[in-house]
């Protein structure tokens, strides 16, 4: 009955219609039917429409609808009884989507290509395991499409964007299931569009802005220079990257930032800053929250802990686990910076983070308190009153903790920062909107 950014809903939704040069209205898609999104056909004879059916309670799975532009007459090709449709097009004359059962990873279970066939799904790239969607963390980024789990097909292939590590290629796949890698150079593709085997970018590289780039499978041409005042003008602190062992065998990826104006021989506070998601990622492209503080005198450390996107599902996978496996690897990160970089104050750490970065300053300060300063941003505090009052709460707080309020309260309870908050020390500042219907208040 609510969404984040829309506030009471009542029930609302949204559909597909078509409006007349005579300002006629004609409605495309059924009235309990909350449309996603849609795509036209090259022709403009044809559309598909994808979204849940539903009258009371908002399922997982997405109902997917060929409707005919003149006649209005729709056709169901997958009825959203057992896979939800991400995006969906065609390739090579067929209808083609992208989309998961959620059977195996719940929720974050990455998405993969498939073919829609007699009211079935044949998936062309049972190996893939990539986040079909740019989840590189950063600040700056503005008017961009949503484009989760989109694809754009160019003759005999459909272009697609992963985050692949900690940084986001645009890729290409055939109807075989054939995939190549377009770009190279790019850390960060956010937006494209592609015809004619070329795509135009807008994309991030090293600590510029965005730009527009021309991109085939030869080159990365930059277009437009917007943003070129930031490296003329500002003195920026360039994230270093580094790997550590996690204490497993794995490796993770790690980053540090120097103050501006950093002077051999002294030491500065430094401050963790974690990612939401969990399956989001960090990367080496502009951030400008952290940008601000090295330019006040502080180094900055941040990670990928387990949990975070790019490394596939295993990785990505820590459901049942909030807390546990994800902390162990902020807190071997946070050993690792404090003994290698001998500018760092280890009597003078802070931590931060927002939404799930939030959680995880929360849990922090219930757990150790190596850290004298933490800020709280827009945090989930309580699996309990998250599970009922947030707009995702029913479906996500069940899945990504493995337990609800009437089979596990316990175990929820367990994850929740709120139980150990009697035990923090730290000094914190709490940072919320009363409007956040994702990260509840509570």
């Amino acid at each position: 009955f609510c969404s984040n950014g829309k506030g009471f809903t009542g029930q609302k939704k949204k559909s597909l219609c078509l409006y007349t040069p005579e300002g006629e209205e004609k409605r495309l898609t059924p009235e309990d039917m909350d449309v996603e999104n849609y795509v036209v056909s090259p022709d403009g004879e044809k559309l598909l429409a994808w979204g849940p059916v539903f009258k009371d309670v908002k399922g997982p799975f997405s109902t997917l609808l060929e409707i005919d532009r003149k006649s209005g007459a729709t056709t169901t090709l997958l009825p959203g009884s057992d896979f939800t449709c991400k995006w969906a097009g065609w390739l090579e004359g067929k209808v083609f989507v992208t989309g998961t059962d959620f059977k195996k990873y719940g929720v974050n279970e990455n998405a993969k290509f498939f073919f829609v066939e007699d009211g079935k799904t044949v998936c062309i790239t049972p190996e893939l395991d990539k986040g079909l969607r740019n989840s590189v963390g950063s600040d700056c980024r503005y008017g961009s499409t949503d484009l989760n789990l989109a694809f754009f097909t160019d003759g005999p292939a459909a272009w697609f964007v992963s985050t692949d590590n900690y940084r986001s290629h645009l890729h290409a796949v055939t109807a075989s299931g054939t995939m190549e890698q377009i770009t190279k150079e790019l850390f960060s593709v956010d937006d494209w569009r592609v015809s004619g085997g070329k795509a135009a970018v807008v994309g991030m590289k090293g600590q510029q802005l965005q730009e527009l780039y021309l991109v085939d499978r030869e080159r990365e041409i930059q277009l437009t220079h917007f943003n070129d005042w930031l490296l003329e003008e500002c003195e920026l602190s360039a994230p270093e990257h580094v790997t550590f062992d996690n204490g497993t065998g794995e490796q993770l990826d790690g980053w540090y930032m120097k103050p501006v104006g950093f002077e051999e021989g002294t030491k500065y506070p430094a401050i963790l800053n974690i990612h939401g998601g969990p399956k989001f990622t960090y990367g080496d492209v502009f951030f400008h929250e952290m940008q601000y503080w090295a330019a006040n005198g502080y180094a900055v450390f941040f990670c990928n802990p387990r949990g975070s996107d790019g490394r596939g599902n295993p990785f990505d996978d820590i459901r049942g686990k909030y807390g546990t496996v994800d902390y162990d690897d902020l807190m071997i990160f946070t050993d690792w910076v404090v003994e290698h970089l001998p500018f760092v104050d280890k009597d003078r750490l802070g931590v931060t983070g927002g939404s799930y970065g939030g959680y995880m300053t929360n849990w922090i300060i219930g757990h150790t308190d190596r850290f004298k300063a933490a800020a709280s941003q827009r945090s989930i505090s309580n699996w309990i009153s998250k599970m009922g009052i947030s707009d995702i709460g029913y479906y996500f707080v069940p899945d990504q903790q493995a337990a609800d309020i009437w089979s596990d309260h316990e175990k929820l309870w367990f994850h929740s920062p709120l139980k150990y908050a009697d035990r923090a020390k730290t000094p914190t500042l709490f940072i919320h909107s009363e409007e956040d219907h994702r990260c509840e208040l509570t």
